[in-house]
């Protein structure tokens, strides 16, 4: 079976993201997206980091703002990526100490990494996606970091990589020098849980491996 196959031509996926790293995901295993902004808010606190993951990228999908015609089936993804440490969410630093404040908190402990995935499919009318047409569910990744001396905190810190990253690092970049261990989805940890988000598609009726309507 050729795995390399196009999508069929009715498929159409609009990505509720900004994200580079979801961007890069979702190319390198060949799946053909279109950009869509969101002006959802996103929570960091008032309930545990799982469901407030979950609770942003449902809110991603229901705001995504999709072309005015012609979206009829097509499926819409969304989002959101938390870290957490002993039960507090960190979300993204707002300065270099926030940020070099956080890596010295995750030096030699482990933290979890929590994304919310929701798929929506839009219906006849081309319409607002309602809640029951959204399917939604969270990823929980493990990662340990290695005890870490200052002066390497304060290079990593100088190099800016913590820019617009949740918890100040991105595993696919210098930090994934400072992880010692991952437990659970590699591609969690960058933003975007490819096993998760294969299993929605199948729930959806869509396999992406086989690139076929089920």
């Amino acid at each position: 079976m050729d795995l390399r196959r196009t999508f069929p031509a009715d498929f159409r996926l609009f990505l509720a993201s900004q994200s580079p790293r979801r961007h890069s995901l979702l190319r390198d295993i060949g799946v053909p997206y279109e950009v869509v902004v969101t002006t959802a808010d996103e929570l960091t606190e008032g309930d545990t980091a799982t469901a407030l993951a979950a609770a942003n990228a449902v809110s991603k999908v229901r705001a995504a703002a999709l072309p005015a015609s012609g979206t009829a089936g097509a499926f819409v993804l969304g989002t959101d990526t938390l870290v957490t440490l002993a039960g507090r969410v960190m979300g993204k630093p707002s300065s270099a100490a926030e940020a070099h404040a956080m890596i010295a908190s995750l030096a030699g402990m482990t933290h979890r990494v929590v994304s919310g995935v929701a798929l929506g499919r839009v219906g006849p009318g081309g319409g607002p996606l309602g809640q029951e047409a959204i399917r939604a569910a969270t990823a929980v990744t493990e990662v340990t970091f290695l005890p870490l001396e200052e002066t390497l905190i304060d290079a990593y810190i100088g190099s800016r990589e913590w820019t617009d990253k949740a918890g100040a690092y991105g595993i696919q970049g210098l930090a994934a020098t400072f992880v010692s261990e991952i437990r659970g989805e590699y591609s969690n940890v960058v933003g975007l849980p490819l096993c998760l988000l294969a299993g929605l598609f199948r729930e959806s009726g869509f396999d992406l491996l086989l690139r076929q309507w089920l």
